[in-house]
Formats: C-alpha cells, sequence, structure tokens
C-alpha cells in the first residue's frame, strides 16, 4: 500500500516538473525575445542619436507608417515586462528546485522507488 502511494505521490511530482518545464523554458525564450529587442533598439538609438533633433523619423506600426520625433523614440525606455518576465523566471526557478527536492526525499524514502520508475513504460 505505501508502495502504490509513494508511487503515486513520484507521478504527481512528476507530472509537476513537466508543467513548471515548459514554464520555466517559456518565460526563457520571451527573455531571449526582449534581449533581441532591446539590442534592435539600442541600435537604432545610436543611429538616430546622429540625426539633429528636428528631424522627423517614422516608425512602422501595423501597415502604416507615423512620424515620430527623434528625440522621443530616442528616449526608449526598457518596458516593464521585462521586470516581470524576470521575477517569472526566479518563481518558476524556486517552484523547480522545490520540485527536485521534493522528489529527492521521496526517493530517500523508499529507495525501491527508484527502481519500480525506471522499470515503468514510458507513457
Amino acid at each position: 500500500m505505501a508502495d502504490e502511494a509513494n508511487r503515486m505521490a513520484f507521478i504527481e511530482i512528476q507530472s509537476r516538473m513537466i508543467e513548471t518545464t515548459g514554464k520555466l523554458k517559456q518565460v526563457q525564450n520571451q527573455m531571449r525575445t526582449k534581449e533581441g529587442e532591446r539590442k534592435r533598439a539600442y541600435l537604432t538609438r545610436e543611429e538616430l542619436s546622429q540625426l539633429s533633433d528636428d528631424t522627423n523619423t517614422y516608425k512602422s506600426i501595423g501597415r502604416k507608417n507615423v512620424s515620430v520625433l527623434s528625440k522621443y523614440f530616442v528616449g526608449y525606455s526598457i518596458p516593464a515586462i521585462d521586470l516581470v518576465v524576470q521575477v517569472s523566471k526566479e518563481y518558476l526557478e524556486k517552484q523547480m528546485a522545490e520540485i527536485e527536492n521534493n522528489l529527492r526525499e521521496l526517493l530517500q524514502q523508499d529507495p525501491g522507488l527508484a527502481h519500480q520508475i525506471m522499470s515503468m513504460s514510458v507513457m
């Protein structure tokens, strides 16, 4: 009976680990995307800084171009979304560490479970 309870606990932990790993990968992809956007914005700002302040510049919005004064575009700041993504990543990393600790404790509690798990077929 205890073996079945441990097996069910393992399946639950495994499910949480798979879900958290997927979320963590999504956040890491968002961070890579934001880093690319930040680099493009930096390069654009560098190019625009060479223009005089009265030069009109254009930014594509959908299928239309909108006139924007360069001093406003040059004033680009990092969006707050970067902070949200970083906080999400840190939260998911802590959650993953907790899941790993739970799994480690479960396997230490029932060493025979590791052998049973290894013999289980992959779903």
